[in-house]
């Protein structure tokens, strides 16, 4: 019998994650086993309300599954809910299995970053533990910029945002050297516990170009008398120094550098927001070196910039989704598309799968070799690492001179 897939988005937006939905469903369509391809509006949240549309009647060219794949955001819709412990209350799974039978849903494939695969682990264990587990197939495909999902080589979104992280990096260190006493520029990107995003900031210089004079990762704990002195003496040798921080510094002591002008508040997720770390450092540049500064915070720019695509990123995002419907096929639930890398010169992958409950709640972090020992920088590995992810170009079509969308 043919059966009814489910698909839903999870998470911060991103470049590529309409590109695993454009995946999930070209496979879905060619598929003889399924036959209607449901998508659920604000991910997990629109199951509960029963809140779906259906992609089947929607994608019927493939003109339009190419333009989903370029376009931005979450189609779908997302949201940030987590599921209950259902060993507490198990309420909200058996809601959602109610919706699953009622709309004969036979794979779910969930697509989102690490909170999304708590909620893909959640589901898969609940239905194994009620006996069920034969109904639904529950899958999960990785999602974040953050680049911090284990088990998987790099996530789907990444690969984009690093492409643009290094663009701007590039144009700003033409921008800054025009001047002969440029000052100090901070430039704060996305990455609570983990630099992925902040190291792509030195692909910047594979051009020739300077890049940032000093990169500060979560991994490293923060010294602020040891930057101030970094700070200076660039300073004194260059005119101007560009600096690259993740969100997520911390000192020593585990407390986030942002945190130095106000306590945060927390999301739903119980993690905190950290936004502020380069105006924190601003202050500091101010007071202790009385110099010309300024921060710049990258906030929500680098997640969706589909203007500059990264060619690797949409195609495997792309081919994730598609095996994503594959283990559903296969009958494989509890288990999460990814990315496995074979070489990095020539750069060679595969798609595979592993079970979920060996990603969720877990984070990959820049390994420590990898990063300069002087702690402001990073080594050859890394940029080894980042390099294959950010080739080959994809571009949205133009209309009336700015990028034209999908719109579900």
């Amino acid at each position: 019998m043919k059966k009814n897939i489910l698909v839903a988005q999870s998470g911060g937006p991103t470049s590529a994650i309409n590109a695993t939905l454009s995946g999930v469903i070209q496979t879905s369509l060619i598929s003889s086993q399924i036959d209607i391809v449901y998508g659920s509006l604000n991910g997990v949240e629109g199951i509960l309300q029963e809140n779906f549309i259906d992609l089947t009647e929607i994608f019927q060219s493939t003109m339009d599954i190419e333009e989903l794949a370029h376009t931005p955001s979450a189609a779908l819709g997302s949201c940030r809910l987590k599921l209950k412990d259902y060993k507490e209350d198990d309420s909200q799974y058996k809601k959602i299995i109610e919706v699953f039978r009622k709309k004969e849903i036979g794979i779910f494939i969930y697509i989102g970053g690490n909170d999304s695969m708590d909620t893909v682990d959640k589901l898969s264990r609940y239905c194994e533990e009620q006996g069920i587990a034969d109904e639904f197939c529950i899958i999960g495909a990785p999602k974040t910029i953050d680049n911090d999902l284990v088990m998987t080589d790099h996530c789907p979104g990444f690969g984009s945002a690093a492409k643009y992280i290094a663009t701007t990096f590039s144009e700003l260190d033409r921008d800054i050297s025009v001047y002969q006493n440029g000052g100090v520029l901070l430039v704060e990107v996305m990455g609570r516990n983990a630099g992925w995003l902040t190291a792509a900031s030195a692909l910047s210089r594979m051009n020739g170009g300077n890049g940032p004079d000093l990169i500060y990762l979560c991994e490293v704990p923060f010294n602020m008398d040891k930057f101030i002195e970094d700070t200076k003496e660039i300073l004194s040798k260059r005119g101007r120094v560009i600096v690259a921080l993740s969100e997520g510094i911390q000192d020593s002591e585990g407390r986030y550098i942002s945190e130095l002008h106000a306590q945060k508040e927390k999301d739903a997720f119980g993690h905190t927001y950290i936004a502020g770390a380069g105006k924190v450092l601003e202050d500091e540049v101010r007071n202790k070196i009385g110099c010309k500064v300024r921060s710049v915070e990258l906030n929500l720019m680098q997640r969706c910039a589909a203007h500059i695509l990264s060619g690797t990123d949409i195609q495997e995002s792309r081919m994730l989704g598609a095996k994503a419907v594959q283990c559903g096929l296969e009958e494989r639930s509890g288990r999460m598309a990814r990315i496995e890398r074979i070489s990095s010169k020539p750069y060679k992958i595969r798609f595979s799968s592993v079970s979920v409950s060996k990603v969720a709640n877990r984070e990959k972090k820049i390994p420590l070799e990898w990063i300069a020992d002087n702690g402001h920088d990073v080594k050859d590995e890394l940029i080894d690492y980042l390099l294959p992810l950010i080739r080959g170009e994809e571009t949205p079509r133009y209309h009336n001179g700015i990028p034209e969308y999908y719109l579900v």
